[in-house]
């Protein structure tokens, strides 16, 4: 069998193939496309587009993963589909999924935790290669939970949300408070079921969300609507942060 050091991958793959192909290659690392890593920008795709799939092309290009293993259905999007043809078309070795199952469900214990936003969402998209990431880092959630007094999960009032995929600009997560409760395609994640429309629309009552969409992404579809359903805020980022868009972040979480 031909030697794979480097598997690229995007979304969230059919867990069965996953699991097929890392014992087909157990030695092989796994790369997230859709970081940002800052290797040299390619102009393959307009410069207006969705930054997560110019992350996945210039990654692709970048580092030449000598297989991908692709979500092209509900559960990622369109234009994760269009990418993987790119990259086959190119010369890649391109394994096409599709996961769109709705049940079962895992248990939600991440997204509502008090685990920093940061770490919630970077676990969660860590455990789609490596389940026992997700399941360590409930165990100890579950662990805490248990010691702490009732006094104590009452004092932690203020519990905003933040609705989306992991941002390109993952460093605007550390503006929220470790409160923060989870919701939209990443809360679908934890619970196993990315294509999980009526799941990724769900959002608590009362509880004031930041509804977050890339630039130039179909979600942000999603995005606006339930903001202005939820009295929420939607923001949109291209690349990075403005300072702008943290003001408004900070502002609305400090005010609500």
């Amino acid at each position: 069998m031909h030697s794979i050091t480097k598997i690229g991958f995007w979304g969230y793959p059919d867990p069965a193939i996953v699991e097929k192909v890392k014992k087909d290659y157990p030695n092989a690392e796994w790369i997230d496309l859709d970081i940002d890593f800052y290797y040299p920008k390619t102009n393959i795709l307009p410069e207006s587009y969705c930054k997560i799939i110019r992350n996945i092309i210039d990654n692709t290009m970048y580092l030449k993963p000598e297989l991908i293993v692709a979500p092209i259905g509900k559960d990622k999007c369109d234009s994760g589909w269009f990418a993987s043809k790119i990259l086959a078309d190119m010369g890649f070795n391109v394994i096409q999924t599709i996961f769109e199952k709705l049940e079962p469900k895992r248990e939600i214990i991440i997204c509502d935790s008090n685990m920093p936003l940061y770490d919630k969402i970077t676990t969660i998209t860590a455990g789609i290669i490596n389940p026992e990431i997700l399941e360590i880092a409930k165990t100890r959630i579950m662990l805490e939970s248990a010691s702490q007094s009732a006094q104590e999960a009452e004092s932690s009032i203020f519990t905003p949300g933040f609705w989306g995929v992991p941002p390109n600009d993952l460093e605007i997560l550390k503006l929220f408070p470790d409160t923060t409760h989870v919701y939209g395609w990443t809360r679908c994640v934890e619970a196993g079921t990315p294509a999980d429309l009526d799941l990724e629309m769900f959002v608590d009552e009362g509880v004031p969300t930041v509804f977050y969409a890339q630039a130039f992404c179909a979600k942000a579809q999603l995005a606006k609507y339930l903001a202005d359903k939820y009295n929420g805020l939607y923001i949109d980022i291209d690349d990075y942060a403005s300072n702008s868009i943290k003001a408004k972040v900070e502002a609305f979480l400090r005010l609500s």
